[in-house]
């Protein structure tokens, strides 16, 4: 079989769409995961990306069968604690926390994958992305990255990337 020619490709080569690079392709698909997020706070997910393969996903809320955070689920998020203090206190789970147990929980190797993520890790999301084997973090807007968790990833040979439009 041969291919076509010239004049009877369906799209020309100079095509009025343009095809998303896969860093955009996978924080778009973040962006909608991020939607089903409980958290009352902050709505946020992480893609678990193997062989350009989306192998897991994850979004911030209360546990399994736990009340949504959104329905009173986390007294912390109910309150009036600021941004980023008693997080001890918060019973939500992180996204990319998720993304990592979703994929346990249904028997995914993440070894050697990549982490998409609305929001940069926190220290104790680090350590998990870290003792996972997961191999970059591609993250869209920076939330209390500290210089520990930033140190603590690059120390572990995890490449970290911020991504932007």
């Amino acid at each position: 079989m041969s291919t076509p020619s010239k004049k009877h490709r369906r799209f020309p080569v100079e095509s009025v769409f343009k095809r998303p690079d896969w860093d955009t392709y996978f924080m778009d698909i973040a962006h909608v995961v991020a939607r089903r997020g409980n958290c009352r706070r902050r709505q946020v997910a992480a893609l678990l990306v193997k062989d350009r393969r989306i192998i897991s996903t994850g979004y911030n809320g209360t546990p399994r069968g736990v009340k949504n955070c959104f329905e009173g689920g986390c007294k912390r998020c109910a309150g009036d604690a600021p941004s980023g203090a008693d997080l001890g206190e918060c019973v939500c789970c992180h996204a990319e926390e998720n993304a990592i147990t979703q994929a346990a929980f249904h028997g995914i190797v993440v070894r050697d994958s990549v982490l998409y993520s609305t929001l940069s890790p926190c220290l104790i999301c680090a350590k998990m992305i870290i003792n996972s084997g997961i191999q970059e973090v591609v993250f869209e807007t920076e939330y209390q990255f500290s210089a520990q968790t930033r140190d603590l990833l690059q120390e572990a040979g995890v490449i970290i990337r911020k991504y932007s439009r």
